[in-house]
């Protein structure tokens, strides 16, 4: 597996990400190669916490460590509800936290997954 790598950013201003884009493209138009970029972006902490809850993140490692598999047989590894199960995958394919492979299994493709928070502009002292 090529190593993929899932961006999570909180806060991360417009402007960045606009740029990244911007980059992107310009090195296309240049002919070159662009290196792959895979991020999800959340308003807040709240938010990214709401979708990366502590038993999807044992859900992640679960299917990193074990490979491609089925809903039930990741509920059996992880000793959770199938319906559970079932709810956090959905949720997680939604965030493109994971996917589904040719056979339909569930699959973790990242290998690494990074956190970014950005904390909000203070003022001066």
């Amino acid at each position: 597996m090529s190593e993929r790598i899932l961006n999570l950013k909180v806060g991360e201003p417009l402007e960045s990400t606009l740029a990244r884009a911007a980059e992107t493209m310009s090195a296309l138009e240049r002919g070159e190669t662009a290196t792959p970029y895979f991020g999800v972006g959340f308003s807040s902490v709240g938010q990214l916490f709401s979708i990366f809850t502590p038993k999807r993140w044992d859900l992640l490692a679960a299917l990193r460590a074990g490979g491609p598999m089925t809903i039930a047989e990741l509920a059996r590894r992880i000793q959770r509800d199938y319906k559970n199960v079932h709810g956090d995958v959905e949720k997680l394919l939604e965030w493109q936290a994971i996917e589904k492979d040719e056979q339909g299994r569930i699959v973790a493709p990242y290998s690494e997954i990074v956190v970014d928070v950005r904390l909000p502009e203070g003022r001066a002292a």
